[in-house]
């Protein structure tokens, strides 16, 4: 690393936030991109309209990137930007109400995630039908490996030569597929409960570092075990990534990476802070020594 910043002729702290805002950048772009993927998607699950409840549920990917989007501007603040100063009260209830309703954002994505899991294991096999072919005009889509296409009288042989299909959907009717992609379908969604569940668990222990640190406590047992734990939580997304490299869904093993990148940053600054912390124990500890020593030189030359 000390290379690379010696090879760029540039400060370490600005390398260091250059690529962090690099990093966010992609980030929002990532943020883009898959809220295009929902809108395509949401044009399969819910051309015939819904509830306000299922719509964000169809949403879902698109709510939960916004909310770690702001969570990820508020640790920038409180470990980089605002780390050395203490908060006012507006900013501080300010950041807390945010942080609140992306929590619930957050909760939200357990709970789409949770919906779509039991659909997935409740999907009923369509009686009767050997082929696609047989579902002509019935307005439906077939599903495999999470892309949709709308079944037409060109496609429903080349789809999928299997004998038996299933609803994904019910009641609606309209999402289809056969028993291999009912089973790529359901590892699917159980990866993304465990990535889902596993980004809050790290989430916590930042979220706990960054109290700790707040009032001062930058080493000990407990931190020093948050920390092992977050990188046992990182090896399981890790994991994920390599998952989604396997099922061919580049652009979620892209996201991941760039999203570990983001909450790497958030590590640096971190580190960068509790250095500071340590720093100034030290000074504060030999500044007492220093002042207990010259009262003591004080008493002992009027003594």
């Amino acid at each position: 690393m000390e290379y690379l910043f010696s090879m760029f002729d540039i400060p370490k702290e600005t390398l260091q936030q250059r690529i962090k805002w690099i990093v966010y950048s992609l980030l929002f772009i990532n943020f883009a991109l898959y809220f295009k993927t929902d809108l395509q998607v949401a044009t399969h699950t819910m051309r015939h309209g819904g509830t306000l409840l299922e719509w964000s549920r169809a949403f879902a990917t698109t709510i939960d990137e916004s909310a770690w989007m702001f969570l990820l501007i508020i640790f920038e603040l409180e470990t980089y930007i605002l780390s050395d100063e203490p908060l006012s009260r507006f900013k501080a209830f300010l950041m807390q109400s945010i942080r609140i309703i992306c929590y619930l954002f957050l909760a939200h994505t357990l709970y789409a995630l949770g919906v779509y899991l039991y659909e997935v294991n409740t999907a009923q096999v369509i009686k009767e039908v050997t082929s696609l072919c047989q579902l002509l005009g019935k307005d439906i889509s077939y599903t495999a490996n999470l892309v949709y296409t709308e079944l037409n009288a060109n496609n429903c042989k080349s789809l999928s030569s299997a004998k038996e299909f299933l609803y994904l959907d019910a009641p609606k009717f309209i999402i289809v597929t056969d028993v291999e992609g009912l089973d790529v379908v359901n590892q699917l969604a159980w990866v993304d409960m465990v990535e889902a569940v596993t980004w809050l668990l790290i989430l916590f222990t930042i979220e706990m570092v960054v109290r700790l640190q707040d009032q001062g406590t930058a080493s000990g047992q407990f931190i020093e075990s948050l920390n092992l734990t977050k990188k046992g939580l990182y090896l399981l997304l890790w994991s994920a990534l390599v998952y989604w490299l396997y099922r061919g869904h580049f652009m979620f093993a892209w996201d991941e990476f760039m999203w570990i990148a983001g909450f790497f940053v958030i590590g640096t600054n971190l580190d960068q802070w509790r250095v500071e912390i340590i720093q100034a124990q030290d000074e504060n500890k030999n500044a007492t020594v220093d002042t207990l020593d010259s009262t003591d030189t004080l008493n002992a030359t009027y003594t």
